[in-house]
């Protein structure tokens, strides 16, 4: 996604403001497990919360697209291409959303975000598993750091809290390696949709699918506490919608390295708001395995000097 999406301004942002819009959709993304938490601590239900989410983001997304007229005509020309996304990328937001998420049940906020963010180190995996890219020097360093990261993170769990901790690791790696599979499936069902319409499409169907997860499971409840409305509509306003059209913006400015590098923000900004909000204590652990995993994200989105690989 490198153009800015129609309806929020052609204009490209200077490198300063650039910046720091790809700093604040970072912090704007690393939010979401905190307003998750205090929505479902509030009595909500996970399906439920992200369901409102991604319908609520959908519909100001149809808006950022064009407006709904727009997104109606784009969808009778794409009806087939529409589909596929609804229910492939759409399935596969609603499917890393709940894995990881739901790791928040057994580890602290903080460990879960920065285990998720491990997913450019499977994404390097996956690419070198498939012989588009190769495994560079570079990249094994990175793995290497990743890895240790998780390793520092995680630790050695005693016998009493490994039954509880195992469960939320592996659920919040889980959406990583998700993750990971997501970002080249969306990247080729959307090739030559404008991003706010290939967006509209994935949220409208993780919305849907959410909904019907959530009905089936125990009910779709409309009437929820103030708290968790308002944790709905941050999650889908700030951590959605502007996250996504700042990011967009400064991406077109700065291009991938700087913003990828930029955005290494977001899980140390995550882990600092759920050890204010929530009073999750951060261990020096977690932050010095998050620095391990962070300083890989960087490594792996410096430029090189050769290209060993060039992909199609």
């Amino acid at each position: 996604m490198s153009s800015t999406p129609p309806g929020v301004g052609a204009s490209v942002p200077g490198v300063g403001r650039a910046t720091a819009l790809v700093a604040f959709s970072a912090c704007c993304f690393g939010s979401i497990a905190t307003f998750v938490t205090v929505a479902t601590r509030a009595g909500a239900r996970l399906p439920e919360v992200l369901a409102w989410r991604f319908l609520v983001a959908a519909m100001l997304l149809a808006i950022v697209a064009g407006g709904p007229s727009s997104v109606r005509r784009e969808a009778r020309r794409e009806a087939r291409r529409g589909l596929r996304l609804a229910v492939l990328a759409g399935g596969g937001q609603a499917a890393i959303g709940g894995l990881s998420l739901s790791a928040l049940r057994y580890i602290p906020a903080a460990t879960m975000i920065f285990l998720f963010y491990t997913y450019p180190a499977w994404v390097t995996v996956i690419s070198a598993v498939r012989g588009k890219e190769a495994l560079t020097g570079r990249r094994v360093i990175a793995l290497v750091l990743s890895l240790a990261g998780i390793a520092v993170m995680v630790g050695l769990p005693s016998a009493e809290t490994a039954s509880l901790a195992t469960p939320g690791v592996l659920l919040a790696l889980a959406g990583a390696l998700l993750y990971a599979l997501y970002i080249p499936m969306i990247d080729h069902l959307g090739r030559g949709l404008a991003p706010a319409l290939t967006a509209t499409y994935a949220t409208a169907g993780a919305g849907v699918i959410l909904a019907v997860v959530a009905a089936l499971t125990g009910g779709f409840v409309v009437r929820q506490p103030a708290t968790v409305w308002l944790m709905i509509l941050a999650l889908a306003v700030l951590c959605t919608v502007i996250a996504f059209i700042c990011f967009l913006h400064g991406l077109a400015a700065i291009g991938p390295v700087r913003t990828a590098i930029v955005s290494t923000v977001e899980p140390f900004w995550g882990a600092f708001l759920a050890s204010i909000v929530l009073a999750q204590p951060l261990a020096a652990r977690t932050l010095m395995g998050g620095g391990l995993v962070a300083a890989a994200v960087i490594i792996l989105n410096l430029p090189q000097r050769v290209d060993t690989h060039v992909v199609a």
